[in-house]
């Protein structure tokens, strides 16, 4: 597939010396850290709107938690095939807008007195699926904007943002839910998508459009292309059952978490916030690592050594009691730990992916990872739920937190855990073990 090259005469623009002197990839940043902040601030409004004000059982949470990841397991491999052959520009534009009209539906919703479980899960819904196709596009994107040289610094810039927005918009949705309203933190989200909406729409670059076939059966032909290009590469491969494993666990342990600290700790929302937020220092600090530790210890002993430290850290959770300050001193440190952890993983495993895969194959290898990786998080967030009415909620969180510690093991087993210093000996694996 045809894209276009930051320093090639396709875009006529010249390739800067560095990533923050490109316009266009500034406006990337801004679109989609405000775009992720948008997107993980409406997924924990929505939990603990439920929780505090709906009075949600554990398993009405883990069905609304389930209802907006489906779309990760339904449409990822579809909208990988079909964002390879769009203009990723448009697809970022389009899915801003709609994710801003949904939570703008809920806000107008809460203050008209009429909002409820039903239309909370069509809402989760709907910002799953258009974030599925933001997810993948924006992704897609940065291979079409920059150099290759420049991917390691792009990624720790964006995955940077998202990781800190992981947390950062759960920290802000938990304060404005808890001091403001429900209405209000919805029209937060929809006004951080409405940012993100005009920084991406105003990136020029012009992306080449890629050719497209009238065989109806193409979309089909290119999901295969996508999986069989994964299962064949070793490393790929580990990637996705090692975030399979992470993703499932993580959505268990989420959907206990989100009870344990209300119901269990007897936390207010904002002090919820607060101890979210701590990931977001903490995901800053793993992209100053990411940028260095690699290319000191090699890829393989950062990735695993991040992800048992970072995974490992939730075990001590339910250990805690009471609503103390020492408690929530302690949860600020966990999550401030699993924060780094995470965003070393983050980053350095998107280098791998993108280093391994060819330009026309970036959209589909992207996807079908989401896809196995992801996919299973729906399973997990209701098994979370089931799980927290049958043994009560802190023995769910301690199972489930072991959980987590499958993904660094099934990294360590691997040949992921091997991989040196640089990443071209990643790129020539794939050539040999994957087709093209």
């Amino acid at each position: 597939m045809p894209s276009a090259s930051p320093a090639g005469s396709r875009s006529g623009h010249p390739a800067p010396s560095s990533l923050w002197r490109d316009r266009d990839f500034r406006r990337l940043w801004v679109g989609q850290t405000a775009s992720q902040l948008g997107e993980h601030t409406g997924l924990v409004v929505l939990p603990l709107l439920a929780v505090l004000t709906l009075n949600a059982s554990a398993a009405e949470l883990g069905v609304l938690r389930g209802v907006g990841q489906a779309p990760i397991l339904l449409l990822s491999l579809f909208v990988g095939a079909w964002v390879d052959r769009r203009r990723t520009r448009t697809v970022m534009v389009l899915t801003d807008a709609g994710r801003a009209l949904a939570l703008g539906a809920a806000a107008v919703a809460g203050l008209s007195g009429r909002l409820g479980l039903p239309p909370l899960y069509v809402i989760a819904f709907a910002v799953g699926a258009l974030s599925v196709f933001f997810d993948v596009a924006y992704q897609t994107s940065l291979v079409r904007l920059v150099r290759r040289d420049q991917l390691v610094g792009g990624n720790s810039a964006l995955e940077g943002s998202r990781s800190a927005a992981q947390t950062g918009g759960p920290a802000l949705g938990g304060a404005l839910v808890s001091l403001l309203s429900a209405p209000v933190a919805a029209a937060s989200s929809a006004l951080f998508f409405a940012l993100s909406f005009l920084s991406i729409r105003r990136i020029r670059r012009v992306e080449s459009t890629p050719e497209r076939r009238e065989d109806p059966l193409g979309v089909w032909r290119r999901i295969r292309e996508g999986l069989r290009f994964v299962v064949h590469d070793t490393v790929l491969r580990t990637v996705c059952l090692a975030s399979a494993a992470f993703q499932f666990s993580f959505a268990a342990v989420m959907t206990v978490y989100l009870l344990f600290l209300p119901r269990e700790l007897h936390l207010s929302g904002a002090a919820v916030g607060l101890a979210l937020a701590a990931t977001g220092p903490g995901a800053l600090l793993g992209s100053v690592l990411a940028a260095r530790l690699p290319n000191r210890f090699g890829y393989g002993p950062v990735l695993v050594a991040a992800a048992a430290l970072g995974d490992g850290v939730f075990l001590c959770v339910p250990a805690l009691h009471g609503s103390s300050g020492v408690t929530v001193s302690v949860l600020v440190a966990v999550n401030f730990v699993f924060g780094a952890g995470g965003q070393l993983v983050n980053v350095a495993v998107m280098a791998v992916r993108q280093t391994a895969t060819p330009d026309g194959m970036q959209g589909r290898v992207a996807a079908t990872i989401t896809f196995v990786g992801m996919g299973l998080s729906p399973l997990g967030s209701l098994l979370g739920g089931f799980l927290a009415e049958e043994w009560g909620v802190r023995t769910s969180l301690l199972a489930t937190a072991a959980g987590m510690m499958l993904s660094p093991v099934v990294m360590a087993l691997s040949s992921l855990a091997r991989l040196g210093r640089t990443l071209p000996a990643v790129q020539k694996a794939a050539d040999s073990g994957a087709p093209r």
